[in-house]
Order: C-alpha cells, then structure tokens, then sequence
C-alpha cells in the first residue's frame, strides 16, 4: 500500500501543510502591505461551521462589494473543532481577493480544536493596524474556560487599548458578546467598562448568536454590532473613517 499524503488515523490529529499554517499573521502582512485610504471597508462574516455551500456562496457575494480590504471571520470555523473542518473552510475562504483573518469560537475548542487552531490561524488575542484604525481580536468563549475569569483576558485588553499613540479608531472583535450567557458573568461589567472608558472605542464586533443584532446595551456610548451566520446569508460590510462609521447588513 502507498499514500502520497500523511496517512490521518485519528479524525483529532493536527496535520497541516505549510501554506496552511499561521494565517492571520501571513494575512495580516499581505494587508498591511497594501495603501490604506481615508476611508477603509471591511466585512464581518461568522459562524460557517457546516454550512460550507452557503460560505461559497458568501465568498462570491463578498468578492462582488467594492474596495474591501479585509474579511473578518467572527469565530466558530469549525463544527466539532476537527482539523479538517478547518481545512475545508479555508479552501473556500482562499478564493477571497482580499485577506481574511480570524477570531476563535467556542466550537473551535471542542476536542482537539485549539491544538488545530493555534498551528492554523495564530494565538487566540492578538492586534493589528491599518490606516487610522487598530483591530483587536480577543477570546471570550469563557464557558469553555470554565468560567474561571481568565476568559476575557481583561488585563491584556486594557494593555492593547491603551497602547494607541496614535490614537486610532479601535475596534474590539470577539465571538462572544459580553451580554450572552456564555460570557463570565463575573467580567462582563469590567468588560464594558474598559470598552467605554477608551474614548476610540466607538464599535465593537461578534457572531455567536446566528442573527443580526446591534445596540448600545450599556448606554455608554459603544455601540456592539452582531453579525448572523453563514447559514442566515449574511454578513456586515462596514466602513469606516477617522472618528467615525457606516454599518450596513447584507443578504446573499
């Protein structure tokens, strides 16, 4: 018997090629290598799990909006956290023309997902810049932490927030909103706290919820933005400015 490719006998093994592995730190050079304008455009899409035709039929949508940048992937790649759940949405996701980077969900640490994940797509926070704006990517699927308040990393929050000297727009991008049952209830008012007391913190970014929702729940100011998953067809374009922002749903 013989087999080109390694042989997978167990479906939580993590084997990926090369050009599979850290993706959002290769994506995030391919962006920066581009020239931002005043205004950037960007799309929040989540939750594909399974739901592989309707991600196609996302990318061809996506790929027809004008002057994106950059995809955001709003967490939960995958269904049951195996590795090949990720490796079929990033073939789908590949056919983009433009970046995509990624948060984790909380059904990317079922089994062996966070293994997969971290060799796949990169650390579970992490920040970038581009134009006038700072992306911060943080994990708060807190239930699979078992609520034992390190889910947020608040303390690291409050680190990236702060180190703006330029004092871009920041923009926070989580799957789990602060207000879902899923989130440490012990950190959610220090969460929303932090967030409103960053005067660049106008809006802030998640899925999980499979329906588009938005609204400043705190009435502090920042608004949080919810976007449906792939099996509702939609997603958020967005497109901001220095100072400010447009949101608009869309359907495919």
């Amino acid at each position: 018997m013989a087999c080109s490719d390694p042989f997978q006998y167990n479906p939580n093994q993590v084997i990926l090629d090369k050009n599979q592995q850290d993706l959002n730190a290769k994506n995030i050079a391919r962006i920066q290598k581009r020239i931002p304008s005043d205004t950037v455009r960007f799309i929040l899409m989540g939750d594909s799990q399974r739901f592989y035709d309707e991600l196609a039929d996302f990318v061809e949508s996506a790929n027809q909006q004008r002057d994106i940048s950059f995809v955001l992937h709003a967490g939960d790649i995958s269904d049951f956290g195996l590795t090949q759940e990720f490796k079929w949405v990033h073939e789908i996701m590949q056919d983009l023309r433009v970046p995509y980077l990624t948060v984790l969900g909380n059904h990317d640490l079922i089994a062996n997902a966070s293994t997969a994940y971290r060799k796949m797509y990169g650390d579970f926070n992490y920040s970038f810049e581009f134009g006038t704006n700072k992306f911060i990517f943080i994990n708060t699927n807190s239930r699979e932490f078992n609520f034992d308040g390190t889910v947020p990393d608040l303390p690291w929050l409050k680190q990236e927030l702060a180190n703006n000297p330029l004092q871009n727009n920041a923009f926070v991008i989580a799957h789990i909103p602060p207000f879902d049952a899923d989130f440490d209830p012990k950190l959610e008012k220090e969460y929303a706290e932090i967030l409103a007391a960053d005067p660049h913190v106008n809006l802030t970014l998640y899925g999980h919820q499979h329906t588009f929702r938005n609204g400043t729940f705190y009435n502090d100011g920042v608004e949080y933005y919810l976007t449906t998953s792939m099996q509702d067809r939609g997603y958020l374009l967005i497109t901001t400015w220095k100072g400010g922002y447009l949101v608009d749903r869309i359907k495919f």
